[in-house]
């Protein structure tokens, strides 16, 4: 890699290392001190609930209320296999972590909740926290601190309003192999939410994250996405003028977990007859870096753009389609267009829809499509100059197509589903077909991943990366 790709700082800066007993002792005192009687509440107790939160009680007379306990999780084996890997021979072949599971603690009151889930894995990092918060119940308000996941926005698949967490790239298509949901490549991030009710079905909610964290890519190995195109350039550019990029090239970056990086959203919600309406404003740091270069002084500084989100969202039920809709505008710093190390503004939406269609067969469709405004308004594409463009190379648009379609067999227990994503400007795709049994709390899936396409596209980049996965996971 570059001496000044970026990619290595995001691993080694964003992975953090969770100690599992540090983790278990402070549930362990969140439950014997939390909300004054709990602890007292849960020592007495003769019993406590797993999956079906039994209600735990105490005779104790200055008690009030009860609590309820609950634990559940998941524990799963899954093979991954490479094609490109069997072709070099058995020692080339590596199966990583066979063991995944995640197991989560809840502990509620009718005033308060509070919750820790944890990621397992035998890894460096074997314990991750998942999520983490205490809610507060104040009749229709209600308030949660802590390690969350929030998804806003109609969307199903990464919408353009769904910007609280950000993702890890690096398992997004394993991920997508076998699951319907997403929300286990989000990463958690500290913050503050709450939500008031009123009327019968409006909500409004507010959020504050005190500091940033950008999307995660994978450092090196198959996963490690290509350099941005302006980084070529740069490479090319300085070889011609006799500098070495690899060695000696001095790379800074910011300290995000500042309150300066702050960040905070509004979000209204609505429902007028069949129809749901949202409507948000968020202001945050774009998650994707931009770079500012000092080809003479052979130094980099990593920079996370600031930007204002306007955004609405719409999902209805027509003719039988349950129709799906977001548009957002993109406000960065550089309203001229001419500021080569900002991005520039842009507009995004996604549109979608799914429907049963004949022989019980399922189909679920979105496109999602960013567009970049006041686009070559940069003149100079020199690295002696502070005016390079990092959006140099890149199309106006983006535009992607994600389609899943599935049917079900033997009493629903059996289920096909090829799950498709067709990159339109960089003309490739992935296709991940999978066929999943389901049976009480068991679920055995075979999966398969294809890439195709352009090899400087952003899927055809990976179409070495042919896998099969194999997962058996039972929950509890």
């Amino acid at each position: 890699m570059n001496g000044f790709c970026c990619l290595k700082y995001w691993r080694d800066n964003y992975e953090k290392e969770i100690d599992l007993k540090k983790v278990l002792f402070l549930f362990f005192i969140f439950i014997l001190t939390g909300g004054g009687t709990w602890g007292t509440r849960l020592l007495y107790a003769q019993s406590f609930g797993f999956d079906d939160e039994e209600t735990v009680t105490a005779g104790l007379g200055a008690v009030t209320g009860a609590l309820k306990v609950s634990v559940n999780g998941e524990a799963s084996t899954s093979v991954i296999g490479y094609i490109d890997d069997f072709k070099e021979g058995a020692s080339e072949v590596k199966f990583g972590d066979l063991f995944s599971g995640g197991i989560g603690f809840s502990a509620e009151t009718s005033y308060a909740q509070g919750v820790i889930k944890l990621k397992l894995k035998p890894s460096e990092n074997p314990v991750e926290i998942n999520e983490a918060y205490l809610r507060g119940f104040f009749g229709r308000l209600e308030i949660e601190a802590g390690m969350r996941k929030l998804s806003w926005g109609k969307a199903d698949s990464f919408g353009p309003l769904d910007i609280i967490n950000p993702i890890d790239s690096s398992e997004i298509y394993t991920e997508m192999a076998d699951n319907n949901s997403l929300m286990g490549v989000k990463i958690a991030r500290p913050l503050i939410h709450a939500s008031f009710r009123f009327r019968q079905f409006s909500k409004i909610e507010c959020v504050f994250i005190p500091n940033f964290e950008p999307v995660r890519f994978a450092a090196d190995g198959r996963w490690a996405p290509k350099p941005p195109p302006f980084q070529k350039k740069i490479m090319e550019q300085a070889s011609m003028m006799g500098f070495d990029l690899d060695s000696g090239f001095e790379l800074s970056s910011p300290e995000t977990d500042a309150i300066d990086y702050a960040q905070a959203g509004l979000r209204f919600t609505t429902t007028i007859g069949s129809s749901d309406i949202g409507a948000q404003y968020y202001y945050g740091r774009l998650t994707q870096p931009a770079i500012k270069i000092n080809i003479l002084e052979q130094s980099a500084e990593y920079l996370y753009n600031p930007y204002h989100q306007i955004g609405i969202d719409y999902a209805t039920v027509l003719l039988g389609f349950n129709i799906r809709a977001e548009f957002a505008a993109n406000i960065t710093e550089d309203l001229k267009g001419d500021d080569g190390s900002v991005y520039n503004p842009s507009l995004a939406w996604s549109f979608g829809f799914d429907r049963d269609l004949f022989w019980g067969i399922n189909i679920n469709l979105q496109v999602n499509e960013s567009i970049r405004l006041l686009n070559g308004k940069v003149l100079s594409t020199d690295i002696l100059t502070e005016s390079f463009d990092i959006e140099d190379g890149m199309s106006v648009t983006t535009t992607r197509i994600t389609a899943t379609v599935s049917k079900k067999f033997l009493r629903d227990t059996l289920e096909f589903r090829t799950a498709v994503v067709w990159g339109i400007e960089d003309s490739d795709c992935a296709v991940m077909p999978a066929l999943i049994w389901t049976k009480d709390d068991m679920r055995l899936a075979f999966s398969c991943g294809f890439f195709a396409g352009d090899s400087d596209g952003q899927l055809g980049q990976y179409r070495d990366n042919t896998f099969l996965k194999l997962t058996f996971a039972y929950s509890f």
